[in-house]
């Protein structure tokens, strides 16, 4: 079982293509003006919503992120405009609490080559970054914070990459699921 599991993890595959996930769709042209939907997750001990809310323009740049899938949309994927959930993970309960939106499109991350920070990495080439951030702008707070129990209740929400994927600290949604979560939060 576990050659298995190696031999499907070449160096040929793609990170984002592993464990039999496609994600074509995140990375697949955009027609104009449209919008593709995201969800960061963070520890509200380490930073959370609030504290977004309390940054200078209610605006941070979303770093340290050191998962290739993750890094994949940050670096790919997120474009300017896009909107974002803000997930508190690691809490009791782990909820969704508000919404952002991307204002800055994917950069190196600088967290990388900085040796005192806790997401220096001695591998990362600063003429060849590894890692890259995106700068998030707080939007709102949601009406009605929605834990994972709930979340993990809706049939809808089934295939949501967060209900799937879990170690994800940034994930796609889908336009379906985004107006799902949107009612439920009323």
């Amino acid at each position: 079982m576990a050659a298995k599991k190696k031999a499907g993890r070449s160096s040929a595959a793609r990170p984002d293509q592993r464990e039999g996930t496609s994600w074509d769709w995140v990375f697949a042209p955009r027609k104009s003006g449209e919008k593709r939907y995201w969800l960061v997750k963070s520890e509200p001990d380490v930073f959370s919503f609030d504290d977004l809310m309390s940054r200078p323009d209610r605006t941070t740049h979303w770093d340290g992120v050191r998962n290739f899938t993750a890094r994949n949309f940050l670096r790919h994927g997120m474009k300017l405009g896009d909107p974002v959930l803000f997930y508190h993970s690691n809490a009791m309960p782990s909820v969704i609490v508000g919404v952002c939106e991307v204002v800055r499109e994917g950069y190196p991350d600088h967290s990388a080559l900085d040796r005192n920070d806790p997401h220096f990495d001695p591998g990362s080439d600063p003429d060849d970054p590894t890692w890259f951030m995106v700068d998030v702008r707080a939007v709102r707070a949601l009406p009605r914070p929605l834990p994972l129990p709930e979340l993990r209740g809706r049939n809808e929400l089934a295939a949501m990459a967060l209900l799937r994927i879990g170690r994800l600290s940034v994930s796609p949604v889908r336009p379906d699921e985004w107006e799902v979560i949107m009612a439920m939060a009323g």
